[in-house]
């Protein structure tokens, strides 16, 4: 959730090869575009739409035979759901392990008030989504609403926002962090079951070996590697959903550099692999996920999944993350940054409401046919909405502090 490493590599014999072979800069130029969160939200948001429109064309059934067209032992949407999003959750725990550690979350008095929010953004629209299938509807999809996607959530910030407090995006961003580990819980135990204790032993015994070698500051990804795989492929194995595999490993990287380092492997790992999952691994996802046969008419505005999901997202997510905010100022000594008004948390809440990627996935995890591609036509409506909100208000709060700024 921090920016990116900026540090230059040593200069290297090896190193000054690579650059000069043909086409190193402009993989470096890509790695860095890539890198900023406006391009990775526009990509994610274009691949979006791509897979909506290939579904609802006439070559749909196309689309439903990629999305099956075995890939070695593997259909490419569970390498999607299962292998790419590996890879963004191993960035999500590297960001939560440095958050924890040296960053927003380690200290407990600043965290207390985005956390509060985070909390509440999660249990409000859980509790919208139980109340309107409470009455013969279908409960299992209680925690779709519940995720932030912050890839988009950063690059509607970074558009609307340029005059915003930077104190606001931390905000922002610690409240993010919370989110992803709430995601991270329910992924873990409410969709594992029929655990293989086995594989999940193996699992364990690479992810150990994983801590002991980082610990030894042993470096080079030729070793690490074949340790995730192996990993990843357990985890998979044992019935808990392989996902977690990339979080395991994300909060075993070392995250305080040593006296002699300039960045810390988390730093290094993050920089170099951010551009990867932002460009390949969650638009792969999407590409995946989110083409959804929009078809029922007016049966979608009532169906009580449609309905639950969306105003779980619109309502649940605004309205939680206020009130866990606000109560938290009000019964504890805890108060909002001096630069960030009520109003600024307002546009942040209703950001908070876009909730593509982790929803997508829990709404696959939550149901099979019809009904999955119901919470995904909602999780799709309700971001929408949610972030459309979210601009109107942040636009206006942006003008608000351009003209104090220059007064």
């Amino acid at each position: 959730m921090t920016p990116p490493c900026s540090a230059t590599p040593p200069d290297t014999p090896l190193r000054r090869l690579v650059l000069a072979a043909p086409g190193a800069h402009e993989g470096r130029v890509l790695a860095d575009i890539l890198r900023q969160e406006t391009v990775g939200g526009a990509v994610l948001l274009v691949v979006a739409a791509v897979a909506v429109a290939w579904a609802n064309s006439p070559w749909g059934d196309a689309y439903e035979s990629f999305q099956e067209l075995y890939l070695g032992p593997l259909t490419l949407e569970h390498w999607a759901a299962d292998g790419g999003l590996a890879l963004f959750f191993f960035i999500a725990g590297l960001e939560l392990k440095r958050e924890v550690t040296v960053g927003s979350l380690s200290n407990a008095a600043d965290a207390l008030v985005p956390v509060a929010a985070a909390v509440a953004g999660m249990v409000v629209p859980a509790g919208i989504y139980l109340a309107v299938n409470a009455a013969g509807g279908d409960l299992g999809g209680w925690a779709v609403p519940m995720a932030t996607d912050i890839a988009f959530a950063l690059a509607v910030l970074a558009v609307v926002g340029r005059s915003l407090p930077a104190s606001l995006r931390a905000f922002l961003l610690t409240l993010a962090v919370v989110d992803d580990l709430g995601a991270i819980l329910v992924i873990a135990t409410v969709f594992t079951s029929g655990v293989a204790l086995l594989p999940l032993a193996g699992a364990a015994g690479f992810a150990a070996l994983y801590a002991l070698l980082q610990r030894r500051r042993l470096r080079g990804w030729y070793v690490y590697l074949p340790i995730a795989l192996a990993t990843w492929w357990l985890v998979y194995n044992s019935g808990v959903h392989a996902t977690i595999a990339g979080v395991a490993l994300g909060l075993l990287t070392r995250v305080r550099p040593d006296e002699h380092e300039v960045d810390s492997p988390a730093e290094r790992i993050e920089h170099r692999l951010r551009p990867l999952s932002a460009g390949f691994a969650v638009p792969f996802f999407a590409l995946m996920s989110a083409g959804v046969a929009v078809s029922g008419g007016s049966g979608l505005v009532t169906d009580p999944i449609v309905v639950g999901v969306v105003l779980g997202l619109l309502l649940g997510k605004t309205v939680g993350v206020l009130a866990g905010a606000w109560v938290v100022t009000k019964l504890t000594r805890a108060e909002l940054d001096s630069e960030i008004a009520w109003r600024d948390i307002v546009g942040v809440a209703a950001l908070s409401g876009v909730g593509f990627t982790v929803s997508l996935l829990i709404a696959d995890l939550s149901f099979d046919g019809g009904p999955a591609a119901a919470a995904k036509t909602a999780v799709i409506a309700g971001s929408l909405l949610s972030g459309t909100f979210a601009t109107l208000v942040l636009r206006r709060r942006n003008l608000h502090h351009r003209s104090r700024d220059t007064a």
